[in-house]
């Protein structure tokens, strides 16, 4: 008897399981109750650009921007060392994403490659004026062994538009 009241229990239990994971019959969802993926959006300023990668793409509300550096208007590195190009690349920073529908306030996340490591400092000296303190977004920053061109920093970041 004690065999078939564990049995009854045990099948009971699996029906209640399958009825809680939408298995039976009664719970079946539609294409139209499932979730849609936001579009996804590949944004360039220069539509004829040949670069194998995006300034930036929207996923929905958010956007992602690629490493930017401290270039001039022609492509050109900005002189003089990691503050000129600090200040530079954060401009540009702030071009991009006013550009995509956002702006440093809408920043989340930052993500940060330096040529040297030992110019942190002087690197956050220049990027700390951008923020109002105790806003600043999550960053994580790095010593890398080479920049395009021979930067001394890049930058790249994810924020929100909407």
């Amino acid at each position: 008897m004690r065999k078939g009241r564990i049995g009854a229990l045990a099948a009971g239990s699996l029906v209640a399981v399958a009825a809680l994971a939408g298995c039976g019959d009664d719970n079946k969802a539609s294409a139209s109750d499932q979730p849609t993926a936001p579009a996804v959006e590949f944004l360039n300023a220069d539509p004829a650009t040949t670069s194998p990668y995006s300034d930036a793409v929207r996923a929905g509300s958010t956007l992602y921007l690629a490493g930017v550096l401290g270039l001039d208007e022609k492509g050109a590195l900005v002189k003089g060392g990691i503050k000129p190009e600090a200040e530079k690349a954060m401009e540009n920073l702030k071009a991009v994403l006013a550009r995509n529908g956002s702006s440093l306030e809408r920043v989340a996340n930052c993500e940060v490659m330096l040529a040297d490591i030992k110019e942190r400092d002087a690197f956050n000296t220049v990027y700390s004026k951008y923020w109002s303190q105790g806003k600043f977004p999550a960053r994580h920053a790095f010593g890398v062994t080479g920049l395009y061109l021979g930067a001394r920093v890049e930058i790249a970041c994810i924020a929100i538009t909407a």
